[in-house]
Order: C-alpha cells, then sequence, then structure tokens
C-alpha cells in the first residue's frame, strides 16, 4: 500500500529561501515547457515531454533568460530534480486530459502556473535524500531538522517539499507492507453519515458534530482577517497607481503585512475534518455517505461559503483512503437517493418536504423525525444492507494517502457500492433487498 507521511520541516532561514526558489524553479521550468508544447502543437508538430526535456538540458545553461545578472546559469544552485520533474508532471497532466476527452468526460487543459496561486512544492527522487530519525539529508540544503521521524517502515519511493501557511513540509511516499499499513478498529458498528452546514456531520445514533465554522468566535475572526488582507490589497493597488481590477498580467508588490495577512487566513481551522474521518473509520466496519453534487451546491450565492468551508468532498475524499487502512466499507449513495425525504421507521417517501423544514411527522406511522438524524439512519440501513451483501459486492480498490511525490497516485482511491435511485412509496429503501437477491442469483 502506498501511503505518504507529511512532515514539517524546522528549517532555518538559509533553508526556507532555497525551498523557495527551488519552487520557483519548478514553476517556471512548468511555464515554459507548457509554453513551447503550445508553440509546437501551433506550429503543427507533435510534442513530447522527453523532447521537450532534451531541448531544454541544451540551453538551461546557455539561454540569457535562464542566466542571472552576472552571466551565470543559476539552475547550477537549484537541484537538478526540481527542474526534470516538472516535465514529468506535464506528460502525466496531457495524458489524463487525452484520457478524459475519449471517454466523454469533461477535461481541462493543463494551466499555467501563477506565483502565488498554486502551490509552492518541488520534487526529490528517492536517491537523492536520505532520512537519519528526525533529520533529513536534502541535496544542496544538507542537514534539516524534522518534527517527527518516519513513521512507517517500507521502501521510500520519492518526496516532495511543500509550502503551506508559512511552514515547509517533506512528504515522503512509501511502499508500506499490508500488515504495517493496517490499522485496527476500536468498533465494529455501522453508521449513516447526513452532511450539513448547521452541523457538519450528523450519525445515525442522533449525534450531532459541529463543524468550528458556525462558532461566532471564529466567524468574528475569520471576518477580521479577511479585512485585513483586503485592506492590505488595497493598498498595494494604490501603491501601483492602479483603480479598480487589477489588469491581466499586472503583478503587484507583495508586502509582508499582506503575506502574513494570507498566511493567517491559511491557518483557521486543519484538523477537524482529519479528525472527523479518522473516528468514523476507526469506530465503525461500514459508513454510508451521499454522492453530494458540490459543485452544482456551490452555485447558491448564500451558501456557498458554508459549504466550501465544512469541506463536503475533502471529507469524503478521507474517508475512501483512510477506510482502506481501517478495513472500514465506504457506502457511496446515489445523490438522487432521497435519504430525507424517507421515513426510517416505515419506508414511506414523504414528496412534501422542502429544504427549510428541519422535523417532520411521517403521516404514515405518525413518526417524528430530525431531518439530519432521520436521514442518516436511512444512510445507515443502506449499509447494512450492503455490508450483508459483501461477498456479491465489488471490493474498494487500493487507495493512498494524499500528499504523495508529484502527484503519481491518484489523489484518493475506493471503489464504492452505488445506491439506485427508488421511486414512489416503498417499505425500505431498494438497497438490502437488491443485495439479497444478487447474492441468491450466484449461489
Amino acid at each position: 500500500m502506498l501511503l505518504a507521511h507529511r512532515i514539517r520541516i524546522d528549517a532555518n532561514a538559509a533553508q526556507r529561501d532555497y525551498f523557495a526558489r527551488a519552487a520557483g524553479t519548478a514553476r517556471r521550468v512548468w511555464n515554459w515547457a507548457l509554453a513551447e508544447w503550445h508553440r509546437q502543437v501551433a506550429l503543427g508538430q507533435k510534442p513530447n515531454a522527453l523532447a521537450l526535456k532534451k531541448q531544454f538540458n541544451a540551453i538551461k545553461y546557455l539561454d540569457p533568460a535562464w542566466l542571472d545578472a552576472d552571466g551565470n546559469p543559476w539552475l547550477r544552485t537549484i537541484h537538478r530534480d526540481a527542474h526534470a520533474q516538472p516535465f514529468a508532471n506535464l506528460a502525466r497532466a496531457w495524458s489524463r486530459y487525452f484520457e478524459q476527452r475519449r471517454a466523454g468526460k469533461k477535461a481541462y487543459l493543463p494551466r499555467f502556473k501563477r506565483k502565488g496561486r498554486c502551490t509552492d512544492s518541488f520534487y526529490l527522487a528517492n536517491d537523492k535524500f536520505r532520512l537519519e530519525g528526525n533529520t533529513a539529508v536534502l541535496p544542496k540544503v544538507g542537514r534539516v531538522a524534522l518534527c517527527e521521524a518516519l513513521r512507517w517502515p517500507g521502501k521510500i519511493l520519492g518526496a516532495s517539499v511543500s509550502r503551506e501557511a508559512g511552514h515547509w513540509f517533506l512528504s515522503v511516499q512509501v511502499e508500506v507492507p499490508e500488515q504495517a499499513a493496517k490499522r485496527y478498529r476500536s468498533g465494529d458498528g455501522i453508521t449513516g453519515v447526513d452532511l450539513g452546514i448547521s452541523t457538519a456531520a450528523t450519525l445515525a445514533s442522533g449525534e450531532k458534530i459541529a463543524s468550528p465554522r458556525p462558532l461566532k468566535a471564529t466567524l468574528r475572526r475569520l471576518r477580521i482577517r479577511s479585512r485585513r488582507l483586503s485592506r492590505k490589497l488595497e493598498s498595494a493597488k494604490a501603491a501601483a497607481d492602479i483603480a479598480g481590477r487589477v489588469p491581466k498580467g499586472t503583478r503587484l508588490p507583495v508586502s509582508k503585512n499582506r503575506t502574513k495577512g494570507a498566511q493567517a487566513l491559511a491557518r483557521v481551522r486543519r484538523d477537524f475534518t482529519h479528525k472527523l474521518t479518522t473516528r468514523l473509520c476507526r469506530e465503525n466496519q461500514a459508513v454510508a455517505i451521499e454522492d453530494l453534487n458540490v459543485k452544482g451546491m456551490l452555485a447558491n450565492a448564500r451558501l456557498s461559503r458554508a459549504i466550501a468551508d465544512v469541506g463536503f468532498y475533502e471529507i469524503r475524499r478521507q474517508l475512501c483512503y483512510k477506510a482502506q487502512r481501517y478495513g472500514t466499507s465506504i457506502v457511496l449513495a446515489d445523490r438522487w437517493y432521497p435519504s430525507s425525504r424517507l421515513c426510517s421507521a416505515c419506508g414511506i417517501r414523504n414528496g412534501e418536504l422542502v429544504l427549510g423544514e428541519r422535523t417532520w411527522t411521517c403521516a404514515s406511522c405518525d413518526a417524528h423525525h430530525d431531518r439530519d438524524v432521520n436521514a442518516a439512519m436511512n444512510l445507515q440501513r443502506l449499509a447494512t444492507g450492503a455490508l450483508a451483501a459483501r461477498p456479491a459486492l465489488p471490493e474498494a480498490s487500493q487507495a493512498v494517502t494524499p500528499g504523495t511525490a508529484a502527484g503519481t497516485v491518484p489523489a484518493a482511491g475506493g471503489k464504492v457500492t452505488p445506491v439506485r435511485h427508488e421511486h414512489g412509496q416503498q417499505d425500505c429503501s431498494g438497497q438490502e433487498e437488491d443485495g439479497e437477491q444478487f447474492c441468491a442469483r450466484l449461489r
């Protein structure tokens, strides 16, 4: 199983300066390769990443665009992995684009990277660095202090150094033996999870887990920091004599205070999602969640900030890869499955239920429901039915921890069992019977 351990680097000023220059080199080489790719396509040629890499190697120490003010090749001060890996990344980006086009899916062209708008990172091959307890020996930098040692045994495949909110991290990709990667669960429950805004997650047990977002103090601090950052941006525009929108291609001077403001904004809450998803996988053998149309939900101007702040997709992504380590089954309900409208007691569907109704009473059995708890209980039934039919259903594919080097593996894995939409009134969701009938046909 491929896992990545992301370790914070306790870097000094000189090391931080090198990391920033190496990340800038990787970004600039990517932009050069992408521009050259487009230029060759416009000329009717068929570019490929390997040929572009050879073309770049021929000019990187000679072309004036890649020389410093004294005429020296500044790329010699940066380890070659930082300006070699972007070509492999570009090849994967174009391959993914063409595969999605052939599959009839919506595909996006590789884009240029802009300073301050992309993640600062660069790649290190596994034979170019070594780990020694709480330290790492990196090329061109030497020994750097790590906040912790590598957690997992196994073969190191590579690493990447990246910056987040003013701190640098070393993400080490490791091929971990199955027995070492597996984690033991503390329970074997089955639960459904209804994601929401007022409460980040509602469990089938009735427990409601609040997101840090609704807390007034957090929101107030978030607004204050946003205003501070906005004022710093307006000051930068005034210093550049710009009124209104910033013209495309114009780079504003970045002040230290503006940088610190952006970093403070990025530090607002990080561990809530990890704690929630780890708990769900640790305590349950099966978890059912809905396949939410997050992109469509973000189109609602009134709810978009709250939805993005809770992080519905991030919760799902983390559940998918953590489930592999804990041996937990993830059941993904179809986005049209009426989890809130079905009575969890008798199965009758309430077609009159609107979004503003947070509680409702079943006209058939007089059961009174909290909307979110009822949805979680219906999802729990799906997980129970899917688990009963587990031998006949497709097993989840191997997932990996995000943050692996240079995006060599998907950010999240896990093949899940979809739930078809059942129309009209019914005594149950339909998943339980489908599983039993499917098992019976295989006997």
